[in-house]
């Protein structure tokens, strides 16, 4: 059985696996510490006019500016809107291009110009995570979308409702499911992303006196299937369910190393709402009861990798407190990785970045945030990019692990030494990779260390550099400093190693 097949099957299964591992260098345990942190950005594509007009080579230059921008503020996952209306910002022979893209749907750009697969390439140069976003039901945001010739809604029609304007896919229809599982599954195998990212999407939003539409999927799935007619909200949770069932089982099948997450709107719950009042002390739209996603059972199933509640509002809102929601899903985190969904511009308005940043960074089981969106760090609104990379962000951060997927740590670098090259002096090292087993080395972590200081390679200041080559230029002085260099490998669930040492005079 190879290697790749195994681990296929542990997953599948669900079981976690472990092993003991000798520890060269020891860490010193500081509780929760910022050196794993998950620090995204959400760069939409929905209602963006800037792109349509832009060449392929202007579009390179700007997204690289971009991404130069948001990495030297720390941002290590961009979270890309490639499907906003059953469309694409990639090539696909399943949907077409995105109006939002080229200014008319079905219509290539120049030289059929990838963004997506330009992106991929760009972000992990830079050594960050690329998430393909989704929007998994919508095929049009306002009803005035012209479809192009290849697009779905004309060959199954039968497929679709409109509601509020919205023509949907109605989620109450197997087919519907099928039909997004195969665009994830398309996605995934042939485009190197590290996850598939769905929003808050699910179920349209209510629109009080206009009900959902889907009288006769309810007939034809529900009421046959012994669903009551007063359990309309139970079936069309479980049709969420099913299809984040599926396109988690389509993901671990094609690629088990990509990981599957969801940023659901801020409240699971009101607490008035839910009868043994485990729902937060809030009032407004709920996941559960009104968008019909049951994102907690999401996370204690498994089936979705990471959670990113969209915690918008300011501290003291009166219907929705940001530090009661930020409590209240840190309580009821259930193991999973949680992340927080942040409202830049609502934030700074408030001036609340540095409470809101202290407070959810002292709770236990949160690990990190999401900035909506990218380009108000990228305008620097209120400061807000230099406070990320003076304050919060002043260190570089590693991605969490996810261990759930897979917990072994991947081998250590061979042959690592220091030599001067036509480049200068280069520590440079060995490791096996392989784009299709996910075990190996993916990344690198050099850490500095002052002579006879302690490592601890728990403590982010200490990093100079993650990269994904196999070198790093050391900063030559005058060659009478002594100096201790680390290089840890990690793989791509985020796994590290405990790393080799080589002392050097700099």
């Amino acid at each position: 059985m190879t290697k790749h097949l195994r681990l296929l099957l542990i997953l599948l299964l669900g079981i976690v696996t472990s092993c003991k591992t000798t520890r060269q260098i020891p860490q010193q345990p500081t509780g929760k510490d910022m050196k794993r942190e998950f620090r995204g950005a959400w760069i939409q594509t929905a209602f963006q006019g800037e792109y349509k007009d832009m060449t392929p080579a202007r579009m390179r230059k700007d997204f690289v500016r971009k991404l130069n921008y948001l990495q030297k503020c720390g941002i290590n996952a961009i979270i890309f809107q490639v499907r906003p209306e059953a469309d694409a910002f990639y090539k696909s022979d399943i949907e077409p291009w995105s109006r939002f893209y080229t200014g008319q749907q079905g219509l290539a750009p120049e030289g059929d110009f990838d963004v997506m697969a330009f992106l991929i390439e760009e972000c992990h140069k830079r050594n960050m995570e690329f998430h393909a976003w989704l929007n998994p039901y919508r095929a049009s945001t306002a009803g005035n979308t012209r479809f192009a010739d290849s697009h779905i809604y004309h060959k199954h029609p039968e497929w679709f409702v409109t509601y509020n304007k919205q023509i949907l896919f109605d989620p109450g229809l197997p087919e519907s499911r099928q039909f997004i599982c195969r665009v994830v599954r398309d996605i995934v195998s042939r485009y190197d992303v590290d996850a598939i990212h769905m929003d808050d999407y699910f179920y349209p939003y209510p629109v009080a006196g206009m009900p959902f539409p889907d009288d006769k999927s309810f007939q034809q799935y529900g009421l046959k299937k012994g669903y009551k007619a007063s359990q309309r909200a139970d079936w069309r949770r479980e049709n969420v369910n099913k299809l984040i069932r599926e396109i988690k089982r389509t993901i671990l099948l094609s690629k088990p190393w990509v990981r599957f997450g969801i940023s659901p709107f801020g409240i699971y719950r009101n607490k008035k709402s839910t009868p043994d009042g485990s729902g937060s002390n809030t009032n407004g739209l709920q996941n559960y009861d009104d968008l019909y996603a049951d994102v907690l059972r999401w996370v204690k199933e498994g089936w979705i990798d990471y959670n990113i509640p969209q915690i918008y509002w300011e501290i003291g809102h009166p219907a929705a407190d940001y530090i009661t929601l930020v409590k209240w899903w840190n309580k009821n985190a259930n193991g999973g990785h949680l992340y927080i969904g942040q409202d830049v511009a609502r934030t700074m308005k408030a001036g609340e970045l540095t409470r809101k940043m202290r407070y959810e960074r002292a709770l236990s089981h949160i690990s990190g945030n999401c900035f909506w969106p990218a380009n108000e760090i990228l305008w620097n609104n209120k400061g807000v990019a230099d406070s990320l990379k003076r304050n919060y962000h002043r260190y570089p951060a590693l991605i969490p692990a996810y261990t759930h997927l897979h917990n072994r740590a991947p081998q250590e670098v061979k042959k690592l030494k220091a030599e001067w090259t036509a480049q200068g002096y280069l520590l440079h090292w060995q490791a096996e990779q392989s784009k299709t087993n996910p075990e190996l080395a993916s990344y690198f972590v050099v850490y500095r260390f002052e002579d006879k200081e302690p490592i601890h390679l728990d403590d982010p200041s200490k990093i100079v550099a993650i990269t994904r080559d196999t070198n790093y230029l050391l900063p030559y002085e005058d060659g009478k400093r002594k100096y201790s260099y680390v290089v840890t490998a990690v793989d791509r669930f985020h796994n590290e190693n405990q790393g080799k040492i080589k002392k050097v005079k700099l």
